[in-house]
């Protein structure tokens, strides 16, 4: 094998057979300090592969890596780049030595490397004794032998250069042995003995060279010697390890004693033996194919696509990749039974156990492929090994199985080297590092799928007779094929069990992976099996990552939940992802199959660790305690937020706009609720947090579509406070528990909070006290109690004011307009709604101005000037758009319908009304709006002529102000009493009241 140039026109040499050294057009290279040269020599000996970020960290450190570990690490490539490619450009991309995903690799020929040239040298020669060439094959390995310049790797530090060092001096000892081994086929015992005495020597219990030191001095008439090295062996042998001389030194031996004639031949019966010349039948070694393999058409028309065209330039290698129990297994073994014609010549198959604690050893692996092949004996060494392998294959169209595979370093030997021949391989993790292969990754199945595979199993029939039970089976068992399986099974083995007995079962979380396991089948027993292949850092992060009951985490939750950098959390992130233990649909976002959560769940609870628990916990509630913040100054630049319970230094995530900051408070919303549940019930070093979150979430979160997720939560929380003794935490939870139920009409439990909070509140928190002053004033209002209502507002007001939280105050001036409007003070409520109006646009925020406009709709409409009222209704329901507030979309639409109603534009109303009607319907907590815009829909259908559609609206808004109890509801009774009378309706009869108006600082939304 002849050195080959670079890229840059330079032939580069590496040498890892010895000390680590490297030349340039036979000038040496500086290769810096030893950790540099532990990080090049990692490069060098995966050979091309990408060696990721955390395993050369790792590598050169183990489990005590320094503080600034990856920092050292980007150190040591850059100044290896430079090295290896001295005259690259700046900002030019490096060609040899580049980036792959989260780590590197080195592109170097493998001429390049004394390895490469060892391995294939050694291979050439296994290659001339089977052939019949010994004399060949001596001169080939001994050139082998002579790249070898003392002991491998010395002087690199770290545990990966030790275990390779030690893989090394294994590969040289079977190679010199090796060597010996065609010495004595072609006589040349004599000159061997010196070279076996030393190696037996330093190897005393390698019983392969005591034999064949014994065979070299019989040869040479030193009989007596070489049964002296047999006594010699023999007692070491009992005395270290207490056994008896193996079979072949025993049975040598045996016939030096007896003086074998056969002995002084060049012994053939050492030689590499032949094929047996009886032809053999092609091996057929395929699992067999299951009788209810169901759906997954698609994906098995590709891979057999794939492997069909195995006849091109090189091998065909396929690889299936997906968690434990997605049926990676099931699929190849389908694939491969259905492409069998292809491969005349045989299919072989190994389950290389790769998430077991003992992987199998390629070198075994390849003896059994071997015997399958017709090789009675395969060579003893590795390398031989694979050459025979690859050349009993060469003239072969096969398919080799590697089911199970553990990485791609497993997998390679086993790779047949030229084309004919197909490997389709399955693996836990996705082996990326196979030049050429094409990569599958195998999901759960679709629901229709899983239901067939179910019904498959379980019987058709009880599939039809309980549709939606079936689907609920199939849901809970995350539509992967071993659960749907086994939860399939269990009920076909027990014939007086319903489905819906099955769904039952499994809707318990605590126990759905108890449930799921029958025999020896067990889900939780696959995916334990890929949890005990994870290193320490990766073990406690997917457990902590599941603390959490949201959709996804962002890379910043990952990062503040494992305490580490983003970098860092990046890194262990991908690893489980690679690993199939988590999954990645959208970069820098993660989640889990739902059956492996509930799994990392119950590791973190056999951990029982509660002090990282809760330490994560606090990490994770800071961060999104401070973002929220922040999206709240940017979305409410003057509003005076409420008082945190516990002051944080986090800074958060920085958001650069509004648009920012509602797609992140919309995209983390399951994120922070999901926080909230989790901390809420916990310690009482989490309440004060979850509570600040809480509150803060109240700000911005108006569109409820969780309601009764946050019910839950806040009972839990208000207990939980209640218990802790605290009046400002308790205080804090009655008012989230008062503007919860004003979102959803429920006015007493909302006065009743609110009342019970200023009491506990007193004089303090006076951010708070406006809030809950603002929201009081706001539900009196609501209640017909105008008067009372009035002072409450004035003095939230009052506070926005002094606190400079002038879009608050705007608010609540708006608010006020509209109490005037109520108590008959029509010229008070117009001056108080335009000079709401004023003091918004003044502070210089939107969601205040967009908020105040609304309100002096409302209060022109009532006052007679339905035009201009909506002119100003219609800029805010432009300004609620951009802001993305839907209710207040709909509150806008539906209050401008029925000014266009009083201004006789009635098909533009009608559009209005249902727009806004469409908009109440989507959301969870829009009962005012969705009866406001029924109400004004069903006016302006009577008016065009579809009476019937029109009282059905017009009953509908009646049923909800009535079951909201606030005075709409008599007058929609009114209108529709009218229109039993009266067809149509005049232009003064739309739905026009004084209705509850809008609270102050972080309001609610605006009626």
């Amino acid at each position: 094998m002849e050195l080959q140039a670079t890229p840059h026109n330079a032939v580069l040499r590496f040498q890892v057979l010895g000390p680590v050294q490297a030349w340039r057009d036979d000038q040496p290279l500086a290769l810096g300090s030893p950790q540099q040269q532990a990080v090049l020599t990692a490069l060098l000996l995966h050979r091309g592969r990408p060696v990721t970020t955390q395993e050369l960290v790792d590598g050169l450190w183990g489990d005590r890596p320094p503080p600034q570990a990856v920092a050292a690490l980007r150190t040591y490539i850059s100044r290896l780049r430079s090295v290896i490619e001295p005259g690259r450009e700046v900002r030019k991309p490096a060609e040899l030595l580049i980036s792959v995903r989260d780590g590197y690799a080195l592109r170097i020929p493998d001429e390049s490397l004394d390895l490469a040239v060892f391995d294939a040298r050694c291979a050439e020669a296994a290659t001339a004794r089977q052939a019949g060439q010994p004399e060949a094959a001596h001169q080939v390995m001994t050139s082998a032998l002579e790249l070898w310049s003392g002991q491998p790797l010395s002087g690199i530090p770290g545990p990966y250069a030790d275990s390779q060092r030690q893989r090394l001096v294994e590969h040289q000892v079977a190679a010199r042995e090796e060597r010996c081994t065609i010495a004595l086929e072609i006589d040349l015992h004599a000159d061997i003995v010196a070279e076996l005495s030393s190696l037996s020597s330093e190897h005393p219990l390698r019983e392969r060279l005591r034999e064949l030191l014994m065979l070299a001095l019989y040869r040479c008439g030193r009989q007596a010697e070489a049964l002296s090295v047999y006594a010699t062996t023999r007692k070491l042998l009992i005395d270290e390890l207490g056994v008896e001389p193996g079979t072949a030194l025993a049975a040598m031996h045996a016939r030096i004693l007896s003086a074998d004639p056969a002995l002084m031949n060049s012994a053939p019966e050492l030689r590499i033996p032949a094929a047996d010349p009886v032809p053999l039948a092609p091996p057929a070694q395929l699992p067999a194919d299951v009788s209810d393999f169901s759906g997954r058409g698609e994906l098995v028309g590709e891979l057999r696509e794939v492997l069909r065209r195995a006849s091109g330039q090189a091998v065909v290698v396929t690889s299936l990749a997906g968690i434990g129990g997605v049926g990676k297994t099931t699929l190849a073994v389908h694939v491969a039974h259905s492409v069998r014609s292809e491969f005349p010549d045989g299919q072989l198959y190994v389950d290389l156990r790769g998430v077991s604690a003992t992987p199998a050893d390629p070198t075994v692996v390849l003896g059994d492929f071997l015997f399958a092949l017709g090789i009675t004996e395969a060579p003893e060494s590795f390398e031989q090994r694979v050459a025979m392998y690859r050349s009993m294959l060469a003239d072969r169209r096969m398919l080799i199985m590697l089911d199970n595979a553990r990485d791609v370093e497993q997998m390679t030997p086993l790779i047949p080297g030229v084309a004919g021949c197909a490997v389709l391989a399955t693996s836990r993790s996705r082996l990326a590092g196979i030049p050429g292969a094409h990569l599958f990754d195998v999901e759960e199945l679709t629901p229709s799928e899983a239901l067939e595979l179910f019904g498959a199993i379980a019987g058709q029939h009880r599939v039809e007779a309980e549709p939606e039970a079936a689907l609920a089976v199939v849901t809970s068992c995350g539509f992967l094929p071993l659960a749907v399986r086994i939860a399939a099974a269990r009920l076909a083995s027990r014939p007086r069990w319903t489905v819906t007995d099955l769904a039952r079962r499994l809707a318990d979380q605590r126990r759905r992976l108890d449930e799921l396991q029958l025999g020896n089948l067990a889900v939780e027993t696959t995916l334990g099996l890929g949890y005990g292949q994870l290193k320490p850092a990766e073990a406690r992060a997917f457990r902590l990552l599941a603390l959490i009951d949201c959709p996804d985490l962002p890379l910043s939750a990952v990062a503040a939940l494992l305490g580490t950098s983003e970098d860092e959390a990046e890194d262990i992130a991908e690893a489980l992802v690679e690993a199939n233990m988590l999954e990645c649909f959208t970069p820098g976002r993660y989640r889990y199959h739902d059956l492996l959560r509930l799994f990392a769940q119950k590791q973190r609870e056999k951990t029982a660790d509660l002090a990282d628990t809760q330490a994560a916990l606090l990490r994770l509630l800071a961060l999104l305690v401070s973002t929220l913040r922040n999206a709240v100054q940017i979305l409410e630049p003057d509003d005076q937020l409420i008082e945190p319970l516990q002051e944080l230094t986090h800074p958060g995530e920085q958001l650069d706009s509004a648009d920012a900051a509602r797609s992140w408070l919309r995209l983390e919303l399951p994120l922070i609720l999901g926080a909230i549940e989790e901390s809420v019930a916990g310690s009482a070093e989490l309440l004060p947090l979850a509570i600040d979150l809480l509150l803060t979430l109240n700000t911005l979160a108006e569109e409820q579509n969780h309601a009764q997720r946050i019910r839950r939560t806040l009972t839990v929380a208000d207990g939980a406070a209640a218990e802790l003794g605290s009046d400002p935490a308790l205080a804090r939870v009655r008012y989230a528990l008062a503007f919860f139920a004003y979102l959803t009409g429920v006015y007493p439990e909302a006065e009743r909070s609110l009342r019970e909070c200023l009491a506990l509140l007193g004089q303090q928190s006076p951010g708070l006290r406006s809030a809950a002053s603002s929201l009081l004033g706001t539900v009196l209002t609501a209640t017909s109690r105008p008067a009372e209502a009035l002072p409450f507002l004035q003095e939230a007001r009052d506070l926005c004011t002094t606190l400079a939280a002038m879009g608050g105050a705007a608010r609540i001036e708006g608010n006020i307009a509209r109490v005037h409007l109520m108590l008959g003070q029509e010229e008070e409520a117009v001056s108080s709604a335009r000079s709401a109006v004023a003091i918004a646009r003044g502070s210089g925020n939107a969601a205040s101005l967009a908020d105040t406009l609304y309100q002096l709709g409302v209060v022109l409409r009532a006052t007679g000037s339905a035009a201009d009222a909506a002119g100003h209704l219609s800029e805010a329901y432009l300004l609620y758009q951009r802001q993305q507030h839907r209710l207040r979309e709909g509150l806008s639409l539906a209050r401008l319908a029925g000014c266009l109603l009083a201004d006789e534009r009635v098909a533009e109303a009608a559009a209005a009304a249902e727009e806004g009607l469409k908009i109440a319907q989507e959301l969870d907590s829009a009962a005012y709006c969705e009866g406001l815009a029924s109400a004004a829909l069903g006016e302006a259908l009577v008016r065009l002529g579809s009476p019937e559609r029109g009282r059905a609206c017009l009953t509908e808004a009646h049923e909800i102000f009535s079951r909201l109890g606030v005075p709409e509801a008599q007058v929609v009774r009114s209108l529709i009493d009218e229109q039993q009378h009266t067809e149509p309706s005049s232009p003064d009869s739309a739905v026009n009241t004084g209705v509850p108006p809008q609270q102050g600082p972080r309001a609610p939304l605006p009626r």
